[in-house]
């Protein structure tokens, strides 16, 4: 065995003994990560109103004042008061409870499509940057023809094709929304099968299945949980303009684009029906995205 082989084995037999990456090294940048994540001020405001949201979306029941079907006839389009302090609808439903379950409906569909996002996306960037030769350059040819397709429009398509309702919006963004994340997962383990832990591991006689989920994959976790956190912001404003364009969530289910949709025609004499919905929204992505930057500068080696 060369000088240069032993050195691989070395390396490779600490690495297989430490589960496959050093311990003390990992642990190390993890604690400057978070360290350099608490540092940043927006970031932290941006995590901050991201679990107030979830807890909203989680205790709904519990927080909404009226259910979101309930309807008072007598109270119709009412602006902000102190009975309903976000106004009513055009059908007498109190805002405030319609916004609350409406951040149930965000955060579902937020978190949701990202995981089939990741099952999509991930496998194919791995298979096409480690396998390479010809399943590269099938996989990376459909990938660019999927990326060719403008994604909002094909949404919209899936979703004219399979109907309005949460669970179609899950298909509809996770066969529209793994592009990109399977992008940077095979330019991350193109640069990683190369490095001389991997070469040591296969040297010793690691298998296909060893190398990809224990070596390879968990080094190329940084760019994917960020791409992750920006896919969330995402997939909510997606789901936003599709329900605003009445092929999202159905009726009388609250979603916020679907509010400031069917609100736009009463905007002259009923603005908040279309300007708190917005205002949700516009936290909402503002807030992924404060997280989603603090997050990549946090994990991004050239900051330490």
């Amino acid at each position: 065995m060369s000088p240069a082989a032993a050195t691989s084995a070395e390396t490779a037999v600490g690495l297989l003994a430490a589960g496959g990456r050093e311990p003390i090294v990992s642990s190390s940048l993890g604690r400057d990560a978070l360290r350099r994540l608490r540092k940043n001020r927006l970031a932290m405001a941006g995590g901050g109103v991201v679990v107030m949201l979830i807890l909203i979306a989680v205790f709904a029941d519990v927080l909404s004042p009226y259910t979101y079907t309930k309807t008072n006839f007598g109270r119709l389009n009412e602006a902000p008061s102190r009975d309903y302090p976000l106004g009513t609808d055009q059908l007498g439903r109190d805002m405030l409870s319609r916004m609350i379950y409406g951040a149930r409906v965000s955060m579902i569909v937020g978190l949701g499509a990202q995981v089939i996002v990741v099952l999509i996306g991930v496998p194919i960037g791995a298979l096409s940057g480690y396998l390479g030769g010809r399943v590269d350059l099938f996989l990376t040819r459909f990938v660019d023809v999927m990326y060719a397709f403008p994604r909002l429009l094909f949404v919209i398509l899936v979703m004219s094709a399979l109907g309005a309702g949460l669970l179609n919006i899950f298909i509809a963004i996770g066969l529209t929304g793994w592009v990109g994340i399977a992008r940077q997962t095979r330019a991350q383990v193109l640069s990683i099968k190369e490095k001389e832990f991997v070469e040591g591991a296969r040297a010793l006689g690691a298998g296909f299945r060893r190398l990809l989920f224990r070596h390879v994959l968990p080094n190329a976790l940084t760019p994917i949980v960020v791409a992750v956190t920006f896919g969330i912001p995402e997939a909510i404003f997606t789901e936003a303009a599709l329900s605003f364009i009445g092929v999202g969530i159905n009726p009388p289910t609250p979603s916020w684009g679907q509010m400031v949709g069917e609100g736009q025609q009463y905007l002259r004499s009923s603005w908040h029906l279309c300007v708190f919905p917005s205002i949700a929204i516009a936290i909402t992505m503002l807030s992924f995205t404060f997280l989603g930057d603090g997050v990549r500068d946090a994990l991004d080696p050239k900051l330490k």
